[in-house]
């Protein structure tokens, strides 16, 4: 087993997380572990795979209840306020359905953390995952919770949702906790510029009166997101940072009912690891 000391940051974007998921499955093909991890939204449910070692999990559930409505549906959204249903999703898969394997995830020395926004700060909070037991799907479920379409989710008597909101790519995380080199594995190709949140109005007339921290991140978010890609460029220009993304426009919907599509995003990432796995050990043995 090949093992890394470097930091590795995880992008959400919902079913683009299939991209992020063939990614992940081709490095543990290869025996390849960056010991330092930090996802939000779909990069935190979907990457904690990684520290479990489970190779085609992600894929593997999510082509199969893609068209449950329990797992995702309108129906589910109407009814428990959760696009992705909460119980299903935190309960039913891990514990029955496609088991998460907790045994694994705690023996391995990965640190895995896991970034949610604080509604009355409007910070991104940070936890480090320990178990995969109850609090830590908690916290994966707070980070992937989407404004508008998921309920919001207290710890410890704090409201959080979406991680990605705050901090879409929390490099500085990784690098505040000392690591200079960092992975950074984003699911919006080379040259994407994030856009104004047209959902704005709807926002503040949910979360205005009771979150306005939050309202505050969603109308500065794509500046925010768009400093931060500067960012990476000119860290990649110093040769700190490795960037995996995909070559186009992944073309994938938030909620996707069509198996063939996330297993065409998913051979996406896939054949991009395969394609640079070259120049990443490159990277990660200079």
């Amino acid at each position: 087993m090949n093992i890394y000391d470097v930091g590795l940051v995880l992008e959400g974007g919902a079913m683009r997380g299939m991209f992020t998921a063939g990614v992940l499955d081709v490095l543990m093909e290869k025996d390849v572990y960056i010991m330092n991890c930090v996802g939000v939204s779909a990069g935190a449910v979907f990457g904690c795979n990684y520290k479990s070692r489970q190779i085609g999990r992600t894929i593997r559930y999510n082509k199969r209840f893609c068209r449950n409505p329990h797992y995702v549906s309108f129906r589910s959204w109407l009814f428990t306020g959760d696009l992705y249903g909460a119980d299903f999703g935190y309960r039913r898969i891990p514990y029955e359905l496609d088991v998460f394997d907790t045994d694994t995830f705690c023996a391995n020395d990965m640190k895995f953390h896991v970034g949610a926004t604080n509604l009355l700060t409007g910070e991104c909070d940070f936890h480090t995952l320990t178990d995969g037991g109850d609090r830590d799907l908690l916290w994966l479920r707070a980070s992937a919770s989407m404004p508008l379409v998921s309920r919001v989710v207290t710890i410890d008597g704090i409201p959080y949702m979406d991680g990605g909101s705050a901090d879409s790519i929390p490099l500085d995380y990784m690098e505040g906790l000392g690591f200079r080199r960092n992975v950074l594995l984003l699911t919006q190709p080379d040259g994407f510029v994030k856009q104004r949140n047209g959902m704005l109005p709807l926002i503040r007339m949910k979360y205005g009166r009771r979150y306005p921290a939050l309202v505050d991140v969603l109308k500065h978010r794509h500046e925010v997101y768009n400093r931060t890609l500067e960012t990476i460029r000119e860290r990649r220009r110093d040769g700190l940072v490795y960037v995996i993304q995909p070559p186009e426009a992944l073309g994938i919907k938030a909620v996707e009912h069509d198996s063939g599509n996330l297993e065409r995003v998913y051979r996406i990432g896939r054949d991009t690891a395969e394609r640079i796995l070259p120049s990443l050990m490159d990277f990660l043995h200079s």
